[in-house]
């Protein structure tokens, strides 16, 4: 009770003063005379990072500094890339990722048939920054004497504000490696507490500035690109240091936590105390829960725990005309249109989102993979089709087609043993000789199962039952768990591809059960014909994966990359051929994006996906809440 009246009194309302007061006064009522109740949190409620106290200790796997950690024009860390090493041979650097250390033996030949790349044709690009190809920083010289009152961490530094002036798309780090940016942020600020963005949305309101909010930078929809006209300061409100996880609440099974926390540390933190949200896209190393919420993000095991959506329970957002949010936190109400579906997918164009209260689990008790190989991807699809029929999907199940299963196998790292070797060697001449397999046409599924033991292995044996009736053969654990291994690295190969002459790129869509297979031929086919047209003298990579199955649908996963030289603006190529595969998807009834966002990059089509009258709903809801285009990224709309 003593929480519940707590939460009446500030936690969890979006009412008025006077009315939270009255609230207090009829909790405080029932107070009186009733038996302590034992406490609800695990973690206790935490004030404000800038009040001092131990809550201030708190901290994030990757630094306020970016840049002693992360890549400053490529993906990830520093010390992680792929590379060819003396030899010849490929290999992943670093001891952060299983594959660490490994070397690839038959990647070089497999770039080479695929691209026409050679090792004798090497890109440069810049080795480090040079600041004085960096925008001067516009200053509003008032503002940072208000700012500096606030005691607010803020900074005017060129590698600061570089790292936060991008996401990942291929242009944005083409960019990077070629030349610099006409416009980026010009200071960066960083809030620790929900107040404290409290004070720098008021201050922007009232000096008239820009502000784009940055969670993970894994943004690749062009969304934290600085627009080129804008002439007011340009402020980069860095949420990094709001990190923490405010309190548990083991009962209602829900934690509240700050929107600047990554994934990785969200995980780990709850963790520690027996939980999880489960929430994992392939950017979870370094993308933010705020980001997660901006772009209604999803995760690779959403099959148990819901995408983003259907994980958050409230939502405290910070936007010029003041906070927004709703005065309980309960799992459903009807109370008019959500508005927490007016935050989720706002892409930063709304205000800030600084704590989210979502669902939690208990660690699951017993974790395995596995995988399907099939005939053909036709058959893989139909399996895929009477899994999500029957509801009986694993925390995750991907299928691979036969470009990407080629792709990954190219992956693999050189054998410890002669043993293993010949085992492998006896999996593929069962599969391909005994069997009939054509090594040129089978597909392959992975799977991830999670929960009660017991419950995991009926659960396995019942979608192994459904791959068998379609010609699927159980192709083993090692293989499902390092399909899912390479997720977290995959990343990495654009920056290795960019050295020798090959750019690549990867877009996603949703699209109906019926429209699966048609859609995934013809969007490859168009790329094919597109790369021919646009004068790309290698054939290109064009291939794709079901990622995520619904009742009603797969989400669809396309990658395509190809050999650049001859060409005199790669990018504008790439980019016109990346808007075909899209008019492609969107012709053979494809969403515009199943989860990576709008942003700038495809709002173009905006107006075709939601209807003129949709897109007239939004931008009365901009007018409203952003009268004054403070949060001016021009993303969306």
């Amino acid at each position: 009770m003593a929480a519940a009246a707590e939460e009446a009194a500030g936690n969890g309302g979006g009412g008025s003063p006077s009315s939270a007061r009255r609230r207090l006064r009829i909790i405080s009522g029932h107070l009186r005379g009733a038996p302590r109740a034992p406490e609800r949190a695990a973690i206790s409620p935490s004030p404000c990072k800038a009040q001092g106290g131990s809550a201030g200790l708190a901290s994030g796997s990757i630094p306020k500094k970016r840049q002693e950690l992360l890549k400053w024009n490529g993906w990830g860390y520093n010390d992680s890339k792929f590379i060819f090493n003396k030899k010849g041979q490929a290999e992943f650097t670093g001891k952060r990722y299983r594959l660490g250390g490994m070397v690839l033996p038959t990647f070089k030949e497999w770039i080479e048939k695929t691209f026409g790349a050679s090792l004798e044709h090497k890109t440069t690009s810049r080795a480090s920054l040079n600041v004085n190809d960096v925008p001067p920083s516009i200053v509003n010289e008032e503002f940072l004497h208000d700012l500096r009152a606030t005691k607010i961490s803020y900074s005017q530094d060129a590698e600061d504000r570089v790292f936060r002036a991008h996401g990942h798309c291929l242009h944005e780090i083409f960019i990077l490696r070629e030349g610099m940016f006409k416009r980026i942020p010009d200071v960066v600020v960083w809030p620790v507490c929900h107040e404290d963005v409290v004070k720098i949305v008021e201050l922007a309101c009232k000096h008239n500035l820009c502000i784009i909010p940055f969670g993970g930078g894994t943004s690749v929809s062009s969304a934290l690109e600085c627009p080129e006209e804008e002439k007011r300061t340009i402020v980069s409100l860095d949420t990094s240091q709001m990190n923490r996880i405010l309190w548990i609440d083991e009962k209602n099974l829900t934690a509240c936590v700050e929107a600047g926390i990554i994934g990785q540390d969200l995980e780990k933190q709850l963790g520690e105390s027996g939980f999880c949200t489960g929430h994992e896209p392939d950017s979870m190393e370094f993308s933010s829960l705020g980001g997660w919420v901006a772009t209604r993000a999803s995760g690779m095991k959403k099959n148990i725990y819901g995408n983003i959506e259907d994980l958050v329970i409230h939502i405290k957002m910070v936007t010029p005309r003041g906070v927004v949010e709703k005065n309980c936190q309960v799992p459903r109400m009807s109370t008019g249109p959500d508005i927490h579906h007016f935050i989720m997918g706002s892409e930063g164009t709304l205000g800030v989102v600084t704590e989210v209260t979502i669902k939690i689990r208990p660690v699951p008790e017993y974790q395995k993979y596995g995988s399907v190989v099939f005939p053909n991807f036709e058959r893989g699809v139909a399996c895929l089709r009477e899994v999500a029929k029957q509801r009986c999907a694993p925390a995750s199940i991907r299928l691979v087609d036969n470009a990407q299963f080629q792709f990954g196998h190219a992956l693999k790292p050189q054998v410890a043993s002669i043993f293993t070797s010949f085992l492998d060697g006896l999996k593929k001449f069962y599969i391909t000789k005994f069997k009939g397999f054509d090594p040129n046409i089978l597909c392959v599924a992975t799977l991830l199962f999670e929960g009660d033991r017991e419950k995991v292995l009926q659960h396995e044996k019942q979608v192994y039952d459904i791959a068998t009736k379609f010609g699927g053969l159980a192709a083993g654990e090692d293989n499902g768990q390092r399909g899912y291994m390479l997720t977290f690295v995959i990343a990495y190969l654009r920056d290795l591809g960019l050295d020798y002459y090959v750019i690549g790129e990867s877009f996603e869509t949703s699209v109906p059960w019926d429209r699966v297979l048609d859609l995934c031929r013809n969007v490859k086919e168009r790329i094919i014909r597109e790369c021919k047209e646009k004068g790309v003298q290698f054939a290109p990579l064009s291939t794709c994966r079901v990622t995520q199955t619904y009742d009603a649908g797969a989400c669809v996963y396309f990658y395509f990359a190809f050999n650049y030289r001859g060409l005199s603006d790669p990018i504008h190529v790439y980019e016109q051929i990346e808007r075909a595969a899209r008019e492609e998807i969107l012709a053979n009834g494809g969403s515009l994006s199943h989860h990576h966002g709008v942003g700038k990059l495809r709002k173009r089509w905006m107006k075709e996906s939601i209807s003129d009258v949709g897109l007239g709903m939004l931008r009365s809801v901009k007018e409203y809440v952003d009268p004054n285009n403070i949060f001016g990224n021009k993303n969306l709309l």
